[in-house]
C-alpha cells in the first residue's frame, strides 16, 4: 500500500482527521479537489477562536498546520474512482494516477442544489444562505426572507424571527395548514403566497409575479444536497435526510463499509464548520484505532 490512509477532501473534516493520524505518526495522503462548500461566503461564523474569519484563512491556516508534520502529503486534483482492493482500497484521480491505502476517510463534502431562481446563484453565499447559525447575526434583525422550496422550508422560517422580521414567500413550494399557519403566525412570520419571479437590486429585492417588490436584507433558502459518486462506488450505504442524501455513518464515523470513515458534510444531514471540525477528529482517531487494533 502507497499509505496507511487516503484523506478525500481537504476542507476543514478532512484537514482536521488529517491532523489526528499525523500526531499519531501515521502516513496520510490528503486528495482535493479546491472547492469548498463554503467558497462564496466572506466570512465564517459559529466556530470558537474562529469567528468572523474567511473561511479560505481557515482552511489555509489548517493545511499549513498539517502539512508541518513529515509523514502527510498533499495532492491537488479530483479522485474519479474508488474501490475496494485486498489489504486495503484504491483511487484514481481524473488523470488516471491510481494511489493505494489500507484506509479511506470520505471527507469531500456535498454539492448545493440551488433552486433555478433567476437572480438567486449571484447571490449565494452574500445575500442569500442555508444556516442561520451561520449567517443570521450580521443581518442586524434586519428583514429576512426564506424561498419555500418543501415543506421544510416551514422549519427554517418558524427559526428566524430570532433573527429578525421574517417574511416566508411560499412560491407555489407548498400551502401550510391550518396548524402550520397557527405556528406561522405565533412567531410573527408573514407569509405571501405569490409566485417569484426573480431576486433583483444592489442587494437583494424580491420581486414578484404580480409585479410588488419587498426589499430584503438577507434571504434563506434549504438548498437541496448532492453527494459525490466515490461513497457509492465503494458500496456505503446511504441515507435520505430531508434535503438529501448522505452517507451511513456510526458514532465514530465508521461507515457501512470496514475501512471507510465519513465526516463533514458528506456524514451528517447538517453543515457546520465547527461540527465538521469535530467530526473529522472523530475519524482520524477512529481510522488510528482500526489501524492499531484491526477492523
Amino acid at each position: 500500500m502507497d499509505y496507511e490512509v487516503i484523506i478525500i477532501g481537504g476542507s476543514y473534516a478532512g484537514l482536521s482527521a488529517g491532523l489526528q493520524l499525523a500526531r499519531a505518526r501515521r502516513t496520510v495522503l490528503v486528495i482535493d479537489a479546491g472547492q469548498r462548500r463554503n467558497r462564496y461566503a466572506a466570512h465564517s461564523h459559529g466556530f470558537l477562536t474562529q469567528d468572523g474569519k474567511p473561511p479560505g484563512q481557515i482552511a489555509a491556516e489548517g493545511r499549513a498546520q498539517l502539512m508541518r508534520y513529515a509523514t502527510v502529503q498533499w495532492l491537488d486534483g479530483q479522485v474519479v474512482h474508488a474501490q475496494p482492493m485486498p489489504g486495503g482500497f484504491q483511487v484514481r484521480l481524473q488523470e488516471g494516477t491510481p494511489h493505494t491505502a489500507q484506509r479511506i476517510i470520505l471527507a469531500a463534502g456535498v454539492e448545493d442544489e440551488l433552486p433555478p431562481l433567476p437572480g438567486l446563484a449571484q447571490r449565494w453565499g452574500k445575500h442569500v444562505f442555508h444556516c442561520p447559525y451561520c449567517h443570521g447575526y450580521e443581518l442586524q434583525q434586519g428583514r429576512i426572507g426564506v424561498l419555500a422550496v418543501s415543506a421544510m422550508s416551514l422549519h427554517q422560517a418558524l427559526m428566524l424571527p430570532d433573527w429578525g422580521a421574517t417574511t416566508l414567500f411560499l412560491n407555489g413550494a407548498f400551502e401550510p395548514d391550518a396548524e402550520q399557519q397557527a405556528h406561522l403566525r405565533a412567531r410573527g412570520v408573514q407569509v405571501e403566497a405569490g409566485g417569484v419571479q426573480r431576486l433583483d437590486g444592489e442587494t437583494l429585492d424580491v420581486v414578484m409575479q404580480d409585479g410588488r417588490v419587498f426589499a430584503l436584507d438577507g434571504m434563506f433558502v434549504a438548498t437541496r444536497v448532492k453527494p459525490g459518486p466515490l461513497a457509492a462506488q465503494l458500496g456505503c450505504v446511504l441515507e435520505d435526510g430531508p434535503l438529501g442524501a448522505y452517507v451511513k455513518t456510526d458514532p465514530i464515523k465508521a461507515t457501512t463499509v470496514p475501512g471507510v470513515f465519513a465526516c463533514g458534510d458528506l456524514g451528517r444531514a447538517a453543515g457546520s464548520v465547527a461540527l465538521a471540525v469535530g467530526d473529522g477528529a472523530m475519524a482520524g482517531a477512529a481510522a488510528h484505532r482500526t489501524l492499531m487494533f484491526g477492523l
